[in-house]
């Protein structure tokens, strides 16, 4: 072989073969059924006492996946949060559409009642706990920021209310949505150390007995 050709034919020979690269490879979790366990993780065991170990045995993936997927594990509880609240407590944003005040109290208090004895609870509530157990985290701004924004619109339904005759004239709007608040949360706590669904229906009773009529 002429010795010009053999060269030509070793430098091509040398050349890096240009590589394909393989398609991305298909997310092995279904990432909603993943968020859904984890939700109920940290409804059981609360921001701060739920590890990274608990979640990823909960979700079937290891550490990687979850951060690729959710972020780290606050981004990840504040994805379950978001997902509790169009979900589990989602009868507190539709109690706010109903026709009267009374009407908003009741489907409230009976929506958390129902929510903390049904047969899947762990007999808390997700916010409740999670604000409870957030320590000195900086969710606990996020929490104070979500209570304020929840407490606002309760004062404004009430407002409302007052303004229609549905509530009576001179009726504190504020002081009712911090009640109905207190009242929410306290049947969590309640739930929490071992109330029966009995008892925190006669906590509820009481309570519509001393709303203004």
């Amino acid at each position: 072989m002429d010795r010009n050709l053999s060269m030509i034919y070793l430098f091509n020979s040398m050349k890096p073969k240009k590589v394909t690269p393989a398609p991305g490879r298909p997310r092995a979790f279904d990432a909603e059924k993943a968020l859904d366990r984890a939700m109920k993780v940290f409804w059981r065991k609360g921001y701060l006492g739920t590890s990274l170990s608990d979640l990823t045995d909960a979700m079937g993936i290891n550490r990687p996946s979850l951060y690729a997927a959710f972020g780290d594990k606050k981004s990840l509880f504040r994805k379950a949060l978001e997902r509790y609240g169009k979900g589990p407590s989602s009868y507190l944003g539709e109690a706010l559409r109903e026709p009267n005040a009374r009407a908003v109290v009741e489907r409230i208090l009976h929506g958390v009642v129902g929510l903390l004895t049904g047969p899947q609870s762990p007999r808390t509530c997700l916010w409740v706990h999670g604000a409870l157990s957030c320590g000195d985290d900086p969710l606990r701004k996020e929490f104070a920021a979500q209570r304020a924004a929840g407490l606002a619109e309760l004062r404004t339904r009430f407002k409302r209310a007052i303004a229609e005759d549905d509530l009576p004239a001179g009726s504190d709007a504020d002081a009712l949505a911090r009640y109905l608040q207190a009242v929410n949360f306290g049947l969590t706590v309640q739930a929490s150390t071992g109330a029966t669904r009995k008892e925190l229906l006669q906590i509820v009773k009481i309570a519509l007995k001393a709303w203004p009529k």
